[in-house]
């Protein structure tokens, strides 16, 4: 015996939480510092190239190519902003946890 279309049910589709907007945004990594810089000099030679693709294609493979050593600013950079955006959620979920003991307070 064949279910009719109404009684299959379909599970709900669960909708997305709100972002917090007080929460830190996570840092960039060391590539994505490197794309920065070299996305501009990149445009300033080739200004004619309108394709992101050969942007990010021709970054990546030159930061492949690239020894440690010239790798060496931007992985210290990320890591400085690592540690600024660690100190920073650690300082948020401090925040969040005095919250959800307030809230446990009032509830009582």
């Amino acid at each position: 015996m064949k279910k009719k279309a109404a009684e299959k049910a379909k599970p709900a589709k669960r909708s997305q939480a709100a972002k917090d907007p007080n929460k830190p945004m996570r840092p960039p990594s060391s590539f994505f510092d490197f794309m920065e810089e070299f996305m501009k000099t990149f445009k300033e030679k080739n200004y004619n190239n309108k394709s992101v693709y050969v942007v990010g294609k021709t970054g990546g493979d030159k930061w492949k190519i690239l020894s440690e050593a010239k790798k060496a600013p931007n992985v210290a950079k990320a890591n400085k902003i690592k540690s600024e955006y660690n100190s920073k959620m650690n300082a948020y979920n401090k925040k969040q946890v005095n919250t959800i003991a307030i809230y446990e307070e009032i509830l009582k």
